[in-house]
């Protein structure tokens, strides 16, 4: 006899993206299954980086001081080009004051998993391993998964919906016959990681190009302990040979001055550039990997996807719990995938340009980035537009139907401005709450605080500072907060009464238990 379940959301995939949007929605209060196919999970570093937003997004739900404290900061990264050192950024300096944590973090995924892993299971929720799902089939209330147990049997589950953050090869898009266009570079690339000495083992990330290969240095935890990423030479007498790390290019290493004193763990990948034609069919949703892939330039990938459950978790859980109307969950995918296909697109024109093997390509990289790189990070405008760029903290939903007003430079779907505007706390506290809310910097106007009190909207009244007023912020300007720390209305806060409008034409209700 097969068995039948029932859960509001079921979750495919437990690595970070599955984990994450897990643990957002049972914080939240909504009951969810998270399944994996493999029967363990991954004992290899893979991704390593997590970057200021995702971070934000942790101290959320209080976990960022205990990621923080088992990973390693990197406070800079050195760009080196036939063995010279050409640049440094200051990543500490280039984030400072606008966010608390202006540093890229070290933080092996195998780890990251285990922790969140088993943060899921201090609140009562356990992965199932292994555990797969086979078959998925839309109907009035719902979604019926088909799952195999570990010992072949198998089991029907009913969900209200179904998160797909199962890789890139997606049971979940494929069964929807969703989409994935994009392509694959033919150069055949490596990772690996080795215990090693040397002037680039320095605690910083170091990028190294020249003529014919490039090669990214990322420290691990432990000194003396790095990530390398790199090319691979294909013979092309013999292009299915099995690779090991004799094979990979020698110069670039013998450029960084790289003494190689043990490898723990090597393998080699095709890069993809793909994404998905829709993030959302019906009541499934993809995530991470099974929405997008892209080159691991700049270290986006797993932050992406946690940037999509954190998304997709609090508009479920309104929808969920009655607060909202089910076309909310239409702006998840407006709002990710838009910025899914510019990062593929960066991505892809940075990689390329580290790796296409033309005259051409090597004249630039080798001759004119080492001159015109450093002047380039030397100019503040650059400088800011990198940090941004690379700690995911420019993502914006100016466009998304939810997003509304703006004052000044601070437009409805901006992330919300950090701040630290008194010595005990930042701006960024209250948003431990994963509530809508409202802040004013200053002093509220009139029917400001009557209006909160009868939406149950949170009012948070900062004082204006000097550091306010550089962080963009209007005097007395009310910002209504999203869940995720995104502003939903920028407003000159002298007409209240347009926030009732805003939450009656959604439809959305705003819950005092949250």
């Amino acid at each position: 006899m097969t068995n039948t379940s029932e859960v509001p959301v079921l979750i495919v995939g437990a690595g970070p993206t599955g984990l994450v949007l897990a643990l957002w929605l049972t914080k939240l209060g909504i009951p969810v299954r998270i399944i994996d196919k493999i029967d363990r999970p991954g004992t290899t570093s893979r991704a390593v980086a997590l970057t200021a937003r995702t971070l934000e997004f942790y101290q959320q739900i209080g976990l960022a001081d205990t990621i923080i404290a088992a990973g390693r900061k990197v406070p800079g990264g050195n760009f080196w080009t036939g063995g010279k050192r050409s640049a440094h950024l200051f990543l500490d300096k280039l984030g400072e004051g606008k966010t608390p944590y202006a540093f890229l973090l070290i933080y092996p995924q195998d780890e990251h998993e285990r922790l969140l892993t088993d943060r899921l299971a201090s609140l009562g929720v356990h992965v199932e391993r292994p555990t797969e799902l086979v078959a998925i089939a839309e109907h009035d209330r719902g979604i019926r998964a088909t799952l195999k147990k570990s010992d072949g049997s198998e089991e029907i589950c009913d969900a209200t919906y179904v998160a797909g953050c199962d890789g890139a090869h997606s049971t979940i898009r494929e069964s929807l016959k969703i989409g994935f266009p994009g392509g694959t570079y033919s150069a055949l690339f490596y990772v690996a990681d080795v215990e090693a000495r040397g002037p680039a083992v320095n605690g910083e990330i170091n990028l190294e190009l020249d003529s014919a290969d490039f090669l990214a240095l990322f420290p691990l935890k432990k000194d003396g302990h790095v990530r390398l990423i790199g090319s691979v030479r294909i013979d092309p007498a013999n292009p299915k040979k099995e690779f090991g790390f004799a094979d990979v290019g020698q110069r670039v290493i013998e450029h960084l001055q790289l003494q190689i004193d043990r490898v723990n763990w090597f393998s080699t990948y095709h890069v993809h550039h793909r994404v998905a034609a829709k993030f959302r069919s019906g009541r499934a949703f993809l995530l991470g990997d099974a929405a997008h892939i892209h080159s691991p330039v700049g270290g986006q990938g797993m932050n992406t996807g946690i940037g999509d459950a954190v998304n997709l978790s609090w508009k479920l859980a309104a929808v969920l719990k009655g607060n909202a109307p089910d076309n909310v969950l239409d702006t998840y995918e407006v709002e990710r995938i838009a910025f899914a296909k510019k990062l593929v697109a960066t991505t892809d024109r940075v990689f390329t340009f580290v790796t296409k093997g033309s005259d051409l390509a090597n004249f630039v990289r080798t001759k004119m980035a080492p001159v015109i790189f450093p002047t380039l990070v030397s100019l503040p405008v650059a400088r800011s537009f990198l940090f941004r760029t690379l700690s995911q903290t420019s993502i914006n939903y100016r466009r998304s139907a939810l997003s509304e007003g703006a004052v000044d430079k601070i437009h409805g779907g901006d992330r919300l401005p950090w701040v630290k505007p008194s010595d005990s706390h930042d701006n960024y506290e209250s948003l431990k709450s994963l509530a809508w809310q409202v802040h004013v910097y200053g002093s509220p106007r009139r029917g400001v605080k009557e209006t909160c009190a009868s939406l149950n909207l949170s009012l948070q009244i900062l004082p204006w500072t000097k550091e306010t007023e550089r962080a963009g912020f209007t005097r007395n300007a009310v910002y209504v907060i999203r869940p995720d720390g995104h502003i939903a209305i920028a407003d000159e806060g002298t007409a209240p009464q347009k926030w009732r409008e805003y939450f009656t034409r959604r439809g959305i209700r705003l819950d005092p238990s949250v």
